[in-house]
């Protein structure tokens, strides 16, 4: 039965591809002029039924979910949304090789990062014009030394159709270097080491591990993370000797409670090893002197509920962030045989309810704070013992800044990382003394990218309930008409406390030099406006996300920013639940949306804890197995809430082997959409067959899928290769 209906779902998208019709809409007007398509392949129907807390759903396309992901009715389906989407948008490959060529034009052919110095060598990462992946390479002593190439990644890669490196690990005597790699995208990764005097590979290969390892001091053994095979949640910290089979290895750490991740990392003086333990509300460390590998870790302070704490080391001291007492965080110092007793902990910064805390380091005699206030980051340096404390000033209206890779506590400056949505990505050096900025690296942007033709902005928009939603977007100021009548892209996420800051992206020049505004909706979810702001976004006051981002669209449009019928949305993951929550509610605002494995079956996943990632979040989205929770979610969850009604233009694309919203959620949405929708307009389903949660692998390939979102908007605007105005 499964054979039969996987052939003839191939043989009518096949057959699709021969036919025309003119396509027609409800929602925006003029489509009518796009081109003609093939006829959509249509999934089977078979009634799922699920029952709890007295009520029953019908899932009639439960049966699209193989973990196993080597179902012939699945793939071949999937395949025939595939030639579909190819067949719609195959009047645009012009368009999306023009865009290809564009966006990769900018990308700096021969790009390397700012050398990192640690334990007496340069690391730095770099990449030969044209190839995919990059080299990982150091110098002894100074950087007109000989280079070492590390790892040239291309080589690994090499007849993978994906190919992902986590993080690289030297040994502390400088001669090891361990590596994760990834050849599926399923985040499932294998550890292996490489003696750097040699060149050869060792033997030691760690299987079904996360994408990290730590060396004890010894320079012979490894702890690293097993994964749980059907959850993907790293939950044991295993111990690992060079030279001894994996089956040897020896668990010094097993995660009980499923809704905690782990990871591991050491201290910058080498000193300790951390084991991580986090949830959504309780954060905490382990430790073991990693002079001693053979001993056992023991709680940096014990976990508590409710309680989120981060520690850095700086000699006998920890200095601790905590959201003790402090729903903003604060900082903490303690000595560190006292860690464990918290009433000895000292308060270096105090909590404030305007400004979050959001990352610091330590240094010999200062500390370099990232703050938030306004929504706004700055870098701010205090003096430990001198207490002078001033912040250090950027430029641009609205802008990213993170700290960047600081392993020296007695650097005479901190390493940031700044970007704008007019600036490209750059690498600061700031004085501890002065804040005097030295600039170390700016990444140079190919093509005819100017940045004095484009013009960014910070402002706010009313939601319905009266709260001022922040708002950053950019525009290329001769493409751009303050009189409604240009198109835009408006993206959000809005979710787990993750801010989306207005950094550099290449890609969008393609839609600004074509007249586009590009936004971004700041909404409730994420920590733009600190703690509260992510509070006021999730569990029970998660319709706040959506419609925050509906009163953006309603009040951008209303500034005369862009046309109300040229607006177009897009969001990914948890953003993917963002947009299909928002044609749900409110179909009528965008004229197309782009949804990038979203996660669109909300209640179903999160009463199944076999799929990965659902206990850990029930503190995010809340339990369905409570009712009150249960009811809230289906509420909005887009795929429960599809219904009989005009959608927009639609472009939904996943991969096979994402390991984090799994390909069926999309799957099974896209064909419920077309079977409930009654317009005419497009419903896409791209699939990247040899992908995860991130999309395609390499520094180019990824913007083949970039290319084909932005001819999917250019094109339902009846704009072709023409870099103009808006029309």
């Amino acid at each position: 039965m499964k054979t039969s209906v996987a052939l003839l779902a191939i043989s009518i998208a096949l057959a699709g591809c021969g036919k025309s019709e003119p396509e027609t809409t409800s929602v925006n007007p003029g489509a009518s002029a796009l081109a003609t398509e093939a006829t959509p392949p249509v999934a089977r129907k078979e009634p799922h039924k699920m029952s709890i807390h007295g009520d029953q759903r019908i899932d009639n396309y439960y049966w699209m979910r193989d973990d196993s992901r080597e179902d012939p009715e699945v793939l071949a389906h999937l395949k025939a949304e595939n030639v579909y989407a190819e067949s719609v948008m195959a009047h645009t490959q012009a368009l999306q090789k023009v865009l290809y060529e564009e966006m990769t034009g900018r990308l700096e052919k021969d790009k390397s990062t700012v050398p990192v110095k640690d334990r007496g060598y340069w690391y730095y990462r770099r990449y030969k014009p044209g190839q995919e992946y990059p080299l990982h390479a150091r110098r002894k002593g100074d950087l007109e030394a000989p280079e070492e190439v590390m790892l040239d990644v291309n080589a690994l890669a090499e007849g993978q159709s994906f190919f992902h490196v986590g993080d690289t690990a030297v040994s502390p005597d400088n001669r090891l270097l361990a590596f994760a790699e990834d050849s599926v995208g399923r985040r499932i990764y294998t550890i292996r080491f490489k003696d750097l005097k040699t060149g050869k590979m060792l033997d030691d290969r760690l299987e079904n591990a996360e994408a990290m390892a730590v060396w004890a001091n010894d320079n012979r053994t490894v702890f690293y993370i097993n994964k749980d095979p059907q959850t993907l949640l790293g939950y044991q910290v295993m111990r690992h000797r060079l030279g001894t089979p994996q089956s040897e290895d020896e668990l010094v750490y097993e995660e009980k409670d499923k809704s905690f991740y782990t990871g591991i990392s050491k201290s910058r003086d080498g000193e300790i090893i951390y084991i991580h333990h986090y949830s959504t509300l309780v954060k905490g460390q382990s430790v073991l002197d990693a002079d001693n590998p053979d001993g056992d870790f023991r709680p940096l302070h014990p976990r508590e509920e409710k309680h989120e704490y981060f520690a850095r080391k700086l000699g006998d001291e920890y200095f601790i962030k905590t959201n003790w007492q402090a729903a903003n965080f604060r900082l903490m110092k303690v000595a560190v045989a006292d860690a464990a007793d918290k009433s000895s902990w000292e308060e270096v910064i105090p909590h404030r309810e305007d400004v979050l805390l959001e990352d610091f380091t330590t240094f010999e005699d200062r500390l370099a704070v990232i703050e938030r206030a306004d929504g706004q980051t700055a870098l701010r340096i205090i003096g430990l013992e001198s207490k002078d404390d001033f912040e250090v000033g950027f430029n641009d209206p609205v802008y990213k800044l993170s700290l960047d890779n600081n392993p020296d506590p007695q650097a005479a400056s901190v390493r940031v990382a700044y970007s704008s949505l007019t600036t490209p990505d750059t690498i600061y050096d700031a004085d501890l003394s002065s804040g005097e900025l030295q600039l170390m690296k700016r990444d140079k942007v190919g093509g005819d990218f100017e940045p004095d033709l484009y013009q960014s902005e910070g402002l706010t928009v009313s939601a319905r309930d009266g709260v001022e939603i922040p708002v950053s977007l950019v525009y290329r100021k001769d493409r751009f008409n303050r009189d409604g009548s240009n198109p835009m892209l408006q993206y959000g996420y809005g979710s787990y406390g993750y801010t989306i800051d207005p950094a550099f992206r290449p890609d969008v020049i393609s839609l600004l030099d074509r007249g586009f505004v590009f936004s971004i909706a700041h909404i409730r979810g994420s920590q733009k406006l600190g703690r509260a702001w992510y509070e006021d976004g999730k569990l029970f006051n998660k319709i706040n996300t959506f419609t925050d981002f509906i009163d953006v669209t309603r009040g951008l449009t209303d500034k005369k920013y862009a046309h109300p019928d040229k607006v177009f949305a897009a969001g990914g993951s948890a953003g993917g639940l963002l947009m299909g929550a928002v044609v749900n509610m409110a179909p009528e605002l965008y004229r197309g949306v782009t949804a990038d494995v979203p996660f669109v079956d909300v209640v179903t996943t999160m009463l199944d804890e076999s799929i990965p990632l659902t206990v850990n979040e029930y503190d995010e989205w809340g339990n369905p197995n409570n009712k009150d929770s249960y009811e809230y979610m289906l509420s909005y969850s887009p795929y429960d809430q599809v219904t009989a009604q005009d959608y927009p233009n639609m472009l939904v694309l996943t991969g096979l082997h994402d390991s984090q919203v799994q390909y069926f959620e999309p799957m099974k949405w896209v064909a419920k959409l077309r079977e409930l929708k009654t317009d005419d307009n497009r419903l896409l389903f791209h699939v990247n067959m040899d992908a995860g949660h991130g999309g395609a692998s390499g520094r180019y390939r990824r913007y083949e899928d970039r290319a084909l979102q932005y001819a999917f908007y250019l094109d339902l605007l009846g704009k072709g290769q023409r870099k103009g105005a808006a029309e």
